[in-house]
């Protein structure tokens, strides 16, 4: 009996592996086939995962007009910081409003996201006839952009009311007569403020010579007359290419005119020296005091700006020192609108010895410097002087 259990036992439990082996069997192809189901899914999952991921890169990164980044560098976002702690431009709640800044430039891009906010009041194009604003050359909505940008990049007035006259061409040029017609559109449109960023862009061509008529010196002087402060590059011949004095028209007398400085608040070596001894040829009768060439100087060197490829750039030269000025005489008229009521060059005067009291001298500096003029711009020195 015993052995017959133990055989019955053995033979009971051969069976019941049997069809567990069986069951196992059965399960493990459905088994099977759910897993590659699920893998297939999750392969789909990743690849409609990646393509809307491309998708929305794309649409960031590619604008209508080519590649675009979709924020500045960091090392633009730095210059920024460096620049507005340089001139000391944090410090005040102004922003320009109800002052009318004229640029007299290339145009204006108007599409770019920093410049969704500002307000552009008039726009005239005395290249091309065009009733709506553009820029084919890009200069002009750099410098628009550290006036009046308003989003990655921050504009030093962004609230003023920004008028915009197209003088230059595609390639840079135009004629002084035409400028000087942009000039006088700025003082018929009651601008408090005509900046000038001519003469002081890298690679481009101020004017083309041999015109006749009226020129920008004389339009600039009429426009100070009329009670109009003008702002001008100094230029960007400096160095062993300088031609001895700033460009025109920021030679003329009560004329602000702007050269460039560093990030570490040293002159920039591409910024134009000014003669202020006088010559004979030509004929330049010696400056005085607070009328030396140049002013003062502001940021000229990597200079962050919005560009009218929709993106952002570092850009050199005297053309971004004046607009930085032109911004900060912008918040003063804010801060003082009497100045903006009378049409005489009263004004010029005081902004001019304002300017001169308040920037600060290099190291060691006395006087006038042909390089550095009375100091590198400080916005709430000016403010407060002006309040003093």
């Amino acid at each position: 009996m015993n052995g017959e259990e133990k055989e019955i036992q053995i033979h009971t439990l051969s069976e019941e592996s049997t069809s567990a082996l069986l069951l196992t069997e059965q399960f493990s192809e459905p088994l099977e086939e759910n897993l590659v189901i699920v893998q297939r899914s999750l392969a789909f999952g990743v690849a409609i995962l990646i393509l809307c991921s491309m998708f929305y890169i794309g649409f960031i990164v590619f604008g209508e007009d080519g590649f675009v980044t979709y924020r500045p560098s960091e090392v633009a976002i730095e210059s920024q910081e460096i620049y507005f702690d340089l001139i000391d431009s944090s410090g005040t709640e102004l922003n320009g409003n109800n002052v009318r800044v004229c640029i007299v430039d290339s145009g204006l891009m108007t599409e770019h996201n920093d410049l969704e906010s500002f307000n552009l009041v008039l726009w005239k194009d005395f290249i091309n006839g065009e009733s709506k604003p553009y820029d084919d050359n890009g200069h002009g909505t750099s410098m628009a952009g550290i006036l009046v940008a308003d989003g990655w990049m921050k504009g030093i007035a962004p609230g003023v009311d920004l008028l915009v006259a197209k003088a230059l061409a595609k390639n840079g040029s135009g004629s002084d007569t035409l400028v000087a017609e942009a000039i006088d559109w700025c003082v018929t449109n009651d601008a408090d403020i005509i900046s000038l960023s001519l003469g002081g862009a890298p690679d481009l061509i101020p004017f083309d010579l041999g015109m006749n008529g009226r020129g920008s010196d004389e339009a600039t002087n009429d426009a100070v007359d009329q009670g109009v402060i003008v702002v001008a590059a100094a230029g960007n011949d400096g160095g062993v290419n300088d031609d001895g004095d700033v460009s025109n028209p920021c030679g003329e007398r009560l004329v602000i005119c702007v050269g460039g400085a560093t990030q570490s608040g040293q002159h920039w070596l591409g910024s134009s020296i000014g003669d202020n001894d006088g010559n004979l040829i030509p004929l330049l009768f010696p400056r005085s005091d607070p009328n030396k060439k140049p002013e003062l100087v502001a940021p000229g060197e990597k200079v962050p700006v919005i560009n009218y490829e929709g993106s952002w750039s570092l850009v050199d030269g005297t053309s971004a020192a004046t607009v930085y000025v032109t911004g900060a005489i912008a918040l003063l008229l804010q801060q003082h609108p009497e100045l903006t009521d009378a049409a005489s060059s009263s004004n010029s005067e005081q902004v001019k010895e304002w300017l001169r009291q308040s920037v600060l001298p290099q190291d060691g500096q006395s006087g006038h410097d042909d390089n550095y003029g009375y100091g590198l711009l400080q916005i709430q020195a000016l403010l407060d002087t002006a309040n003093a």
